[in-house]
């Protein structure tokens, strides 16, 4: 029997259990992916999750590792030290570690809208945001909820002079509900306002890109500028868009699937902060809009948290 024959033979073989759909080469090895999230897992990541729960990083050739952070600040700077792949981080919060030197580059959006809210009691005293001079204001991050503070108050007559500020660490809705604080700013409006609500002391929001702040997006996904090559960034932004198409087409059974993997957080204020965060969800995680990137910058800018206005292609990008 010849070689060419043999050749021949196993080519005819192969083609046949091809057109069959019957795959008879070894199954290649799934590529680790490290992501560190940016707090402990909520529905905030529930893209995520889903992507792994329902297969879709498999499916991928990925195997991901997410992991939460002891330190919520270190994320994006361990992604920056090539110690991991990719980081949940914020669009606020690239731009200040970009203008710092930090070689950071957004690759995909998570939630597509800002977050972050201004509240007080709903039957309290303040029913506008004029009502806050001379009250005091609970924070947790300094820096950017001081400037979007700054905004909203300016849009009224005030400034932070005329108020109070309290860095009351992460604890912003017992702050207020306890009343050692008038209003808090950071509070994110898919979770502090549904645990003032379950103990029936509703809150108040005000919400920044309506009092003169620019949109931007709340969560995004960063790598290592220098890692744009690696192929596996866009097997990974691919499954999460097939990930949040399941859930805004599936939303039960996405809240059954995460739950099967976190069963500590099905209470109350999940179930609320899942409905109230499913709709802020990027229906397109890779795409980004170029003139928003850029209106962001030139308001972080002018509030003095970067010193320049860096090229968008320097921080933000659309994965080919």
């Amino acid at each position: 029997m010849s070689i060419q024959f043999f050749k021949d033979t196993l080519f005819s073989l192969i083609t046949i259990f091809t057109f069959l759909g019957i795959n008879i080469l070894p199954a290649t090895a799934s590529e680790k992916l490290t992501v560190l999230l940016d707090w402990f897992v909520n529905p905030d990541h529930a893209p995520l999750i889903i992507a792994e729960e329902k297969g879709f990083f498999k499916k991928a050739g990925l195997n991901i590792e997410l992991i939460a952070p002891s330190d919520p600040s270190m994320p994006p700077k361990l992604v920056a030290a090539g110690k991991a792949d990719l980081a949940v981080s914020y669009q606020p919060q690239l731009h200040v570690q970009v203008d710092q030197g930090l070689p950071l580059i957004r690759i995909a959006t998570l939630v597509s809208t800002p977050l972050n809210s201004l509240v007080v009691l709903k039957d309290g005293p303040i029913k506008s945001i004029k009502d806050l001079k001379n009250k005091k204001i609970g924070f947790s991050v300094g820096g950017f909820e001081d400037a979007l503070l700054s905004v909203m108050l300016n849009k009224y007559g005030l400034s932070l002079r005329d108020v109070t500020l309290i860095n009351v660490n992460f604890s912003l809705s017992p702050s207020i509900l306890s009343g050692k604080v008038d209003a808090v700013i950071g509070a994110f409006r898919n979770f502090e306002l549904n645990q003032m609500d379950i103990v029936k002391k509703p809150g108040r929001a005000f919400y920044p890109e309506e009092e003169g702040v620019p949109p931007y997006d709340e969560l995004i996904l960063v790598a290592h500028k220098n890692r744009l090559t690696d192929r596996r960034l866009r097997k990974f932004v691919n499954a999460i868009e097939y990930a949040v198409q399941y859930l805004i087409n599936h939303p039960k059974e996405s809240w059954n699937s995460f739950i099967n993997a976190h069963n500590k957080l099905n209470d109350e204020l999940n179930i609320r902060a899942w409905r109230d965060t499913l709709p802020r969800f990027a229906l397109r995680p890779a795409a980004f809009d170029r003139t928003r990137y850029q209106r962001f910058a030139k308001f972080l800018k002018n509030q003095g948290l970067i010193k320049k206005i860096q090229p968008v292609e320097e921080y933000a990008i659309e994965l080919p």
